[in-house]
């Protein structure tokens, strides 16, 4: 098993850390803004098929 031979650094550490915590971010707005278009009805690109308001018993 291949193992490093040298100890990563700290600052080489956080900006690894700091791009995979913005791919979250970035997932999340987009995430987000596809939730409020199909909130108010806005959406282009994402079809969702309107269910009546009925109460099943």
């Amino acid at each position: 098993m291949a193992v490093p031979k040298k100890r990563t650094s700290i600052s080489k550490k956080r900006i690894r850390k700091n791009i995979w915590k913005r791919k979250g971010y970035w997932a999340a707005i987009k995430a987000f803004s596809l939730a409020k278009s199909l909130s108010t009805g806005n959406s282009k690109s994402f079809f969702v098929q309107q269910t009546s308001n009925q109460v099943l018993e």
